[in-house]
């Protein structure tokens, strides 16, 4: 008798060959038959009659460090078709760390992924000190799925260095010597890769750089001289490009000389309109050399979500919005409909803005009212500065009044790169792989871990741009065999029995809302996807119909040296 069995659905079995009919059985939290020599009576089943059955979504570019330590639920990641989550990217994360920089390392997540400080205050537990120690708290937790770490620079640079290292001092051959002892040891305990930042965007609270940023590239090189290509290591990096070649020579070396894989993030910019595509020709070239890197792109425009429930909208910054931030949401928005309030906010400067609202908080023609369901890829003359030269009024009072409606809940969505014609083709390319869904930070202004749901229903579905075959091998076999989990991606007899089974007619997000249930009551953005009937995790169902089963079998996935 099989534990599960799942029938009748059309198995897209995560290589990129032709969908087919047939039963799926499950034995052992593996997949143990499928088609006729999956026969038999089983304990559960599962219809998917006239629905795909997929490998779980393997999600490379996560940051659920903190709430990983904490929390039994990967979400909005988990309850959006993913099984494995690959966390510790953009060289952020929590070990190693001493005692006394535990306040650096949350002030700097605070300010580069947007975790707000109460929440990791609460809710770290902080049973670790070294690397491996994080990885055994971490594996002693339960959860709904798997998680895989990166070893992340920032962390690194500060234990070796110091205060040197959160000022950004260069490293001395002492200091790179220690890290690379460190980074060893964390990738002997199971560390999937390395990872670092170079982007100015990337900045603490206080709005420092962070202490990776500028850290020379001869620091990077040493320390990813430490990675093996044996143990199909990983090297993860985000960049300003400011000096496309040499940084991207970094990735380069790294692979020629150890045989590990990169990745980096690429994203269509439209101040740097022709990046993209000269990234690609890089790619193209080293692959051509045998230097595996591949490109992570997003499946949609990179868009920022604005309201007063939410984290951060134009207005956040002014003294008077600012005053009665701590009000109850209903008091709140009582306040602020006043009219003598509302003329207030409008009449002041914002102090400190947050740097997205820096870059993009006036650009009222790229803000849009936030559907149900959402549309990531709106008409312009939808904008809200089209809609208030429609009203005749100044687009800052329109916004002003939307953002009170429906109680304080009314959304706006700001797409402000990657919003491209060309987007079909970043995705398509062979070197490329969907991710960025960055989950489990932003938790107040994005919720893009609906990505993939998102390239299966728009892409797929509306679009017709991509075969489902293609387009779930990339987010599928594809994002795992460049992390070399060899043991899932594919629905095939011995893999992990780590499933999907999905209704593409019937599949659409919701509109993101924001709930409280992130310790000391800190709020972040949630998604849900209709059409999702299943998420299986070792055999076992974790989500049915969107609902959590209660089930917990998700592990920490160690890479083996």
């Amino acid at each position: 008798m099989w534990d599960l069995k799942i029938t009748g659905g059309t198995v897209v079995d995560g290589t990129g060959a032709a969908p087919f009919l047939a039963d799926v059985a499950i034995q052992g939290g593996q997949i143990a038959a499928i088609g006729a020599a999956a026969a038999g009576p089983a304990r559960q089943e599962l219809d998917a009659q006239g629905q795909l059955v997929t490998p779980g979504f393997v999600d490379i570019h996560t940051h659920y460090d903190g709430q990983a330590s904490w929390g039994e639920r990967m979400n909005p990641s988990s309850n959006l078709g993913a099984t494995t989550v690959v966390m510790g990217n953009c060289g952020v994360g929590f070990a190693p760390c001493r005692p006394e920089d535990r306040s650096a390392l949350i002030e700097l997540m605070e300010g580069v992924e947007e975790i707000p400080d109460p929440v990791m205050a609460e809710g770290l537990p902080w049973n670790w000190e070294s690397f491996p120690s994080y990885l055994d708290a971490l594996d002693a937790r339960q959860r709904d799925i798997d998680v895989a770490v990166l070893f992340p620079h920032g962390p690194l640079r500060v234990f070796a260095m110091g205060e040197r290292g959160l000022n950004r001092e260069p490293a001395t051959e002492a200091d790179l010597a220690r890290m690379g002892e460190l980074l060893r040891e964390g990738l002997a305990a199971g560390a999937v890769g390395f990872s670092t930042s170079r982007t100015l965007v990337h900045r603490t609270l206080a709005g420092v750089p962070v202490p990776t940023y500028d850290a020379a590239t001869q620091e990077l090189k040493a320390l990813g001289e430490n990675l093996s290509g044996d143990a199909r290591h990983v090297f993860q990096m985000i960049a300003d490009w400011k000096d496309a070649e040499a940084e991207f020579d970094i990735l380069r070396h790294v692979g020629q000389t150890t045989g590990a894989r990169g990745t980096f993030t690429l994203l269509i910019i439209d101040s740097l309109p022709t990046l993209w595509r000269e990234h690609l020709n890089r790619v193209e070239d080293a692959q051509a050399k045998g230097i595996d890197i591949r490109a992570q792109v997003l499946a949609r425009p990179l868009g920022i979500m604005m309201g007063l429930t939410g984290s951060m909208t134009p207005f956040a910054a002014h003294p008077t919005v600012r005053a009665l931030a701590e009000l109850p949401l209903a008091a709140r928005i009582e306040a602020l409909k006043a009219s003598e309030t509302k003329a207030q906010v409008l009449a002041e400067r914002p102090e400190q803005p947050h740097v997205f609202m820096k870059l993009f908080g006036h650009r009222f023609d790229i803000m849009f009212p936030m559907e149900d369901p959402p549309n990531y890829r709106p008409d312009p003359e939808d904008s809200v500065l089209r809609q208030a030269e429609r009203a005749g009024v100044e687009p800052a009072s329109w916004l002003y009044d939307y953002l009170l409606e429906d109680d304080g809940r009314a959304m706006i969505y700001m797409p402000s790169v990657n919003d491209s014609d060309h987007l079909p083709e970043l995705l398509a390319h062979e070197h490329t792989l969907p991710a960025l869904g960055d989950g489990g930070a932003h938790v107040g202004s994005i919720c893009d871990a609906s990505a993939n749901i998102y390239l299966l229903a728009h892409w797929v579905r509306e679009r017709g741009l991509f075969s489902i075959q293609d387009a779930v091998r990339k987010i599928t076999g594809d994002a795992a065999e460049l992390y070399g989990l060899a043991d899932r991606g594919q629905v095939a007899e011995g893999f992990k029995a780590d499933l999907n089974i999905i209704d593409l007619e019937q599949l659409a997000l919701g509109r993101p809302y924001m709930v409280h249930d992130l310790p000391a009551g800190g709020g972040r953005m949630h998604q849900e996807a209709r059409g999702l009937s299943a998420t299986i995790v070792s055999g076992k169902p974790v989500y049915v119909n969107g609902e959590p089963t209660g089930e917990l079998p998700g592990a920490l996935v160690r890479k083996q040296v």
